[in-house]
């Protein structure tokens, strides 16, 4: 069966790092680039791929069991998103205790508090107390 509808407990729970930050940003500039292209080539009919976020992986839904255990050091914490809508979005997500699907914004929340300060971590983690 394709890895992208049945992921490995292995791959599916990352910690989102400045490193994660750093492939979306590429993965944007690449898609920014593919849209220039995209717009020369507009009349010789080249289609974009479109793929929609996934219905099971919304935000405050349950994390389906297909995805397995969360880590116990995992809960609360910033994770990479593995819906692949996601993964030229400058988004992350969070899983509480119950298994709910927080997202987040990357970018500076009040124009200073980056995805990994201290302030906002704690922010959040009030945010997703059940």
């Amino acid at each position: 069966m394709d890895p992208l509808f049945w992921p490995s407990e292995t791959n599916s729970f990352r910690r989102f790092t400045p490193e994660s930050l750093a492939a979306i940003e590429e993965r944007i500039a690449k898609k920014k680039q593919q849209a220039e292209v995209n717009q020369e080539n507009k009349g010789q009919g080249v289609e974009e791929d479109k793929c929609p976020p996934q219905l099971d992986l919304k935000t405050y839904k349950k994390l389906p069991s297909l995805y397995g255990d969360v880590p116990v050091e995992l809960i609360g914490e910033p994770l990479e998103d593995f819906d692949p809508y996601y993964s030229d979005h400058k988004t992350f997500m969070v899983i509480n205790k119950r298994r709910t699907i927080f997202r987040f914004t990357a970018t500076p929340a009040l124009c200073i508090f980056g995805p990994f300060n201290p302030v906002r971590k704690a922010a959040i983690k009030i945010l997703i107390h059940s």
